[in-house]
């Protein structure tokens, strides 16, 4: 058992907030690729999209059971993170994947985890160390596609392309260009922007 299944397992265990049908933790970030791959790496934390069900007294009981300087952080060493779900660099219809051998321990909880080229396409947006050698990890796994990489980029563009995050677009653009042509060692994708857009260069 992993590391991270222990540490959900735990939080599962140790759930003690409102009753009712399980609640679907949707994991993202670098523990996401460790969930469903060989890939393995240190993080301080366990990146969980936030959904309708996460906001409210069931947010609040999760961040005191697992978040920062919780019993669970201090266990395990890592720390349950609700991100808004506005935050990240995603599709318009983000994949996310069951994982039945970990739900099958679980009573509280059900986990689902974003897709390695959805990940790969989210981390374009921040492409600081970590999330570079995530991405060069998943490409040495021959996991991402390049077609299908700038399919999903491009519907991710269509998302903030609506309000004032779509400024930033054009960074995202060169990292997508660097990933393809330095690690897939493929043609950069056209992506193309509104002529509103500063492309920064």
């Amino acid at each position: 058992m992993s590391p991270i299944e222990t540490f959900l397992i735990d939080l599962d265990r140790a759930w003690d907030g409102p009753s009712g049908p399980r609640i679907c933790l949707r994991i993202i970030g670098s523990t996401a690729l460790m969930m469903q791959t060989s890939y393995a790496r240190g993080t301080k934390d366990r990146d969980v999209l936030e959904a309708d069900v996460l906001r409210g007294e069931v947010g609040a009981r999760l961040k005191a059971l697992a978040g920062p300087n919780s019993r669970l952080h201090a266990k395990h060493r890592v720390y349950l993170d609700i991100v808004g779900r506005g935050i990240p660099f995603l599709p318009r219809m983000p994949e996310f994947l069951p994982v039945p051998h970990l739900d099958a321990q679980l009573a509280h909880f059900r986990v689902e985890v974003l897709s390695v080229l959805d990940t790969v396409v989210a981390k374009l947006k921040r492409f600081n160390a970590n999330d570079i050698d995530d991405i060069e990890a998943m490409v040495r796994l021959d996991l991402v596609d390049p077609e299908r990489l700038g399919e999903r980029f491009r519907s991710a563009v269509d998302v903030f392309l609506g309000d004032a995050r779509a400024d930033d677009l054009p960074r995202y653009i060169r990292n997508l260009h660097r990933v393809e042509r330095d690690f897939l060692l493929a043609e950069e994708s056209e992506i193309e922007l509104p002529s509103w857009i500063d492309d920064g260069e």
